[in-house]
C-alpha cells in the first residue's frame, strides 16, 4: 500500500469517526455512534495496520505516523466543515489544535510505535505487539472507567469492542501457532 493510499485511508478513518460522534448520526443510527466515534483503541489498531503491511521497520513506523496524522487532519476537517453547521476559519483550527493537543502527541508517538508494532508482528510473530493490540481493545472500557469517563458510554459498544479484541487476539494465536507448526 503507498503512502498515498495510507494517508487517504486515514483521512478517510478521521472523518468517519467524527461523524459517528455527530448528533446527525446518532439521531439517524442511535446514540451508540458517540460511543463508538469516543473509542480510542481503533486509532492505535489503524496504525498498526498500516505497518503490518510494510517490509521495513522505518517504513512501518512512518505508515503508522503518516495514518494517524492523516485520520487527524479528517477528522478536524470535518469538525469544522458544513457539515457540521461550521465554516472554515484558520481560528477555528487553532482551537481545535490546541485543545486536542494530548491527542497530537499520543499520535505523534504511539503512531509510529503501533506501526512498528505491526511490523514486527508480520516479520517475527511478535508477542507482545499481539498483547498490546489485544490489550488496547479489551481493557480500554475498564480503563475508561478507572479514569471515571464511563458513566455515559454505551456498554453494547463496550463490549462489542471487547470481542473484537477477544477475535483478535484469537487470530493471533492461531497465526502464531500456524507458523510454529510450519517452521517445525
Amino acid at each position: 500500500m503507498a503512502i498515498v493510499a495510507v494517508a487517504l485511508a486515514g483521512l478517510a478513518f478521521g472523518a468517519g469517526d467524527q461523524y459517528l460522534g455527530t448528533l446527525t448520526a446518532a439521531n439517524a443510527l442511535g446514540w451508540w455512534t458517540i460511543s463508538l466515534s469516543g473509542l480510542s483503541a481503533p486509532w492505535l489498531v489503524l496504525p498498526f495496520l498500516a505497518g503490518s503491511r510494510r517490509g521495513r521497520p522505518r517504513r512501518a513506523a512512518l505508515a503508522g505516523e503518516v495514518i494517524v496524522w492523516a485520520a487527524l487532519a479528517g477528522y478536524f476537517a470535518m469538525t469544522l466543515s458544513p457539515m457540521e453547521g461550521v465554516h472554515f476559519h484558520v481560528t477555528a483550527l487553532a482551537d481545535i489544535v490546541r485543545s486536542d493537543w494530548r491527542t497530537e502527541l499520543g499520535g505523534t508517538t504511539l503512531g509510529p510505535l503501533f506501526g512498528w508494532f505491526g511490523y514486527r508482528w508480520t516479520t517475527h510473530r511478535s508477542l507482545l505487539a499481539a498483547m498490546l493490540v489485544t490489550g488496547a481493545l479489551c481493557l480500554e472500557p475498564l480503563a475508561v472507567v478507572a479514569v471515571g469517563r464511563g458513566a455515559d458510554h454505551s456498554h453494547a459498544v463496550w463490549m462489542a469492542e471487547v470481542m473484537a479484541g477477544l477475535g483478535a487476539g484469537a487470530l493471533f494465536l492461531a497465526s502464531a501457532r500456524g507458523r510454529h507448526r510450519n517452521l517445525a
